[in-house]
């Protein structure tokens, strides 16, 4: 038997992904009051999303309480590193070096996110944490 296939959360599934990372298990109606304002819908389409990511293996349901909690399936580092790998693939042709520079580019960083950036660098060329 093969595994299921990785799934791409949607927008709005990714923003459901997200509260559940930040807050832990959850309700539904503490997911749809913590998710931001651009993204909140109705709380009936909360639930729905929420259900459907159970569906497919997103998020899983403890249904032991009157009011459902749910949890992620999917942990953070391994959803946005398969988001991150699909967008440098689709559309910076494999390039990581294009994908930093142009995010770079679009939005300014910190200093404190550029000395983040210069240590990841040194570790990835193996100087330790010297920059």
């Amino acid at each position: 038997m093969q595994p299921a296939p990785r799934l791409r959360p949607t927008d709005a599934q990714l923003a459901i992904l997200s509260v559940l990372w930040d807050h832990g298990p959850s309700t539904v109606r503490q997911v749809h009051e913590a998710l931001p304002d651009d993204v909140r819908r109705g709380y009936t389409t909360t639930l729905k999303l929420m259900q459907i990511m159970v569906e497919q293996g997103l998020a899983r349901r403890d249904e032991s309480e009157r009011s459902h909690v749910y949890a992620a399936c999917v942990g953070e580092d391994e959803t946005k590193g398969r988001l991150v790998d699909d967008l440098m693939q689709k559309a910076f042709g494999g390039s990581a070096a294009q994908l930093v520079m142009r995010a770079l580019s679009e939005t300014p960083a910190s200093a404190a996110e550029l000395a983040e950036i210069r240590a990841l660098l040194a570790r990835i060329e193996g100087k330790g944490d010297e920059a």
